[in-house]
């Protein structure tokens, strides 16, 4: 067997890839620390949406992770028409991360501590929309089914994609903030990464075997913070004929809001649209929802 890393190892805050061409599999793994205090501390979230918004932003991850090219991006948004949870979103550039979540705050607490996916969603659905390097965009929408945002997606990907899709998250509160980690693995059938798909079979025996071997991957592995996502993979895979690990893309928290990006949506509206927009000393006034800054427009 052979086993392939990168001189440096991954930690947090980072994606890392493998594949696993004997199984036609490929992976992505991902551990949130930094990037996910940021993201959260952009509002007082209560725990429910804090733990919410934690496992959406490692889905966001490693699905995003997943498209090539500077200018790709992954939008995930979950919405509800009377929910508690009004709007969920995160979105994923090169990685760049934001995230953000609306709820109604009174409901929340009638919920409990530890309220379900349909108690904070209802009847609600998951939009994934992926965007190319040239702007090609292809979008795919599954109810809000199962326990977590993690078993949607994989719904996601088994109907829209056909494509087998195994993912696992963890989110823990502790003395240092929250972390949040988690991993997505696929099969590619007849072939590795990058060859046409012949067949797709839930129940093909490569697939059954990967499938095992990486849902037996522990909470407290992912989110151990002395194991590298590298050496996760081994202690999963080790016995597989070789595996290829793939240095992925540094993540940071990226809200793209400025005040050159608000003045020129602005601009957009007609005149008389943006006199009603202005507050009484003349300026407009811009709310990011996603940074929870307000940027003051004079135009």
């Amino acid at each position: 067997m052979a086993k392939t890393t990168e001189l440096t190892e991954t930690y947090s805050d980072a994606l890392m890839g493998f594949i696993l061409p004997g199984r036609s599999a490929r992976g992505r793994m991902v551990r949130l620390d930094d990037v996910l205090e940021q993201v959260l501390s952009a509002h007082d979230y209560p725990a429910p949406i804090t733990h919410l918004l934690s496992e959406a932003l490692v889905l966001g991850a490693l699905m995003g992770g997943l498209l090539k090219g500077e200018e790709a991006q992954l939008t995930l948004q979950a919405q509800t028409q009377g929910g508690v949870v009004k709007l969920l979103v995160v979105d994923f550039r090169a990685g760049a991360m934001r995230g953000y979540a609306d709820f109604d705050d009174e409901r929340l607490a009638s919920l409990g501590a530890n309220p379900g996916l349909t108690a904070l969603f209802g009847e609600g659905y998951l939009g994934i929309t992926f965007e190319t390097e040239v702007k090609q965009r292809y979008q795919g929408i599954v109810p809000l089914e199962g326990d977590s945002l993690a078993e949607a997606c994989e719904n996601y990907f088994s109907q829209s994609e056909q494509l087998p899709t195994l993912i696992r998250v963890a989110s823990r509160a502790g003395a240092g903030g929250r972390k949040a980690a988690g991993m997505l693995v696929q099969h590619l059938a007849d072939g590795e990464e990058g060859r046409e798909r012949l067949h797709v079979r839930l129940d093909h025996p490569d697939w059954e075997h990967i499938a095992v071997m990486a849902g037996s991957v522990s909470h407290n592995e992912l989110l151990d913070p002395a194991l590298s996502l590298e050496a996760i993979a081994w202690r999963l895979f080790h016995e597989e004929d070789e595996i290829r690990v793939q240095k992925g893309a540094n993540l940071s928290r990226g809200c793209r809001c400025s005040a050159a990006h608000y003045e020129t949506i602005i601009a957009r509206f007609p005149a008389d649209e943006r006199d009603e927009m202005r507050g009484p000393d003349g300026t407009i006034a811009v709310d990011c929802a996603f940074c929870s800054r307000t940027f003051v427009l004079e135009i």
